[in-house]
């Protein structure tokens, strides 16, 4: 991956030596998402989940001279209707004092340029309604899907179905 400099910003893959940072950065979205209580993530899980045997999602690590700044997570999708892969981008996130540089903008583009070469047809994300990023996504071009539902299955709801289906 190439690395992007703007005002010496640098976007990188992160490694498996990120963990501890990464996972940082998460508690640090939670905060700002009022979510904290809700981090149940550990280092193992995510060394696991990111850099094990059969990776889930890839992270962006944004720096400005040498200090992580912010992060981007990001997996891939699939379209049945359009039989082309999709890049969902489940985080973008920058500390609060480094926030309308333009970093998170960068980390998105970063998503975008994946995306493309990977010959992904579109990129998805959720955001909360409150969130200020709002406007930035309709200038760029995203569009609110309203008419779609999200739905989620967890714990011991997620565990029943389960066994409903063995």
């Amino acid at each position: 991956m190439k690395e992007k400099k703007e005002h010496d910003l640098k976007i990188r893959k992160a490694t498996s030596h990120d963990v501890s940072l990464i996972l940082r950065l998460i508690k640090e979205l939670a905060v700002f998402e009022k979510m904290s209580d809700q981090v149940t993530a550990t280092e193992e899980s995510l060394r696991e989940s990111l850099f094990g045997a059969t990776p889930f999602a890839h992270v962006l690590i944004a720096e400005i001279g040498g200090i992580a700044v912010g992060y981007a997570l990001y997996f891939f999708n699939f379209s049945t209707f359009l039989g082309q892969p999709g890049l969902y981008v489940e985080d973008v996130f920058v500390l609060e004092k480094y926030r309308g540089g333009g970093i998170g903008s960068a980390l998105f583009k970063e998503c975008a340029v994946i995306a493309k070469k990977k010959k992904c047809n579109r990129m998805e994300w959720i955001v909360l309604d409150w969130n200020p990023a709002r406007k930035w996504y309709d200038h760029i071009g995203g569009k609110s899907l309203d008419e779609w539902l999200l739905y989620r299955l967890k714990g011991d709801a997620l565990d029943k179905l389960a066994d409903i289906e063995e």
